[in-house]
């Protein structure tokens, strides 16, 4: 009796511990009254603390998608492109270092509105590279911007 009991506490026990590190989150949504669907040129402003080259990589990604995107350390005056794209990146230590959450903002560069915004959070056991989250935030976005179907 006491040997399963112990047993079954200690199998519980592990069960609540490793939940916890195998959280994840994905979002991405538009404001209300945007398109982003005209957007069709993006500059990257490169966060002042980024020294693993996540703007790059955004860059990378959005013409992969068939856009024209350029980045660089801060905002042009003027402006360039149909959007501004900010970013914040969290990197934390486990056995390695990892990007533990990013959020990517698509900004109107006249007034700065933010647009759209989506949001990755992987914990250790559900950690992704840096593409694949840079990836997974901008397919987020985009599949936020696309017209709900007649119906629904």
């Amino acid at each position: 009796m006491f040997n399963r009991f112990a047993l079954l506490t200690f199998v519980l026990g592990m069960v609540l511990l490793s939940s916890g590190c195998a959280v994840n989150r994905a979002t991405g949504s538009v404001s209300p009254g945007v398109d982003i669907s005209t957007v069709k040129t993006f500059y990257v402003v490169k966060f002042a603390n980024d020294q693993r080259g996540i703007e790059k990589l955004i860059q990378e990604n959005l013409v992969k998608r068939g856009f024209t995107a350029t980045s660089g350390p801060e905002l042009p005056q003027p402006p360039k492109g149909d959007a501004v794209i900010t970013y914040l990146d969290k990197w934390i230590w486990d056995i390695t270092m990892y990007m533990l959450e990013l959020t990517i903002t698509l900004r109107n560069p006249g007034d700065n509105f933010p647009l759209a915004v989506g949001n990755s959070f992987h914990t250790s056991l559900t950690r992704l590279t840096p593409v694949e989250m840079v990836d997974e935030v901008l397919t987020n976005i985009f599949k936020g911007s696309q017209p709900a179907a007649k119906g629904e």
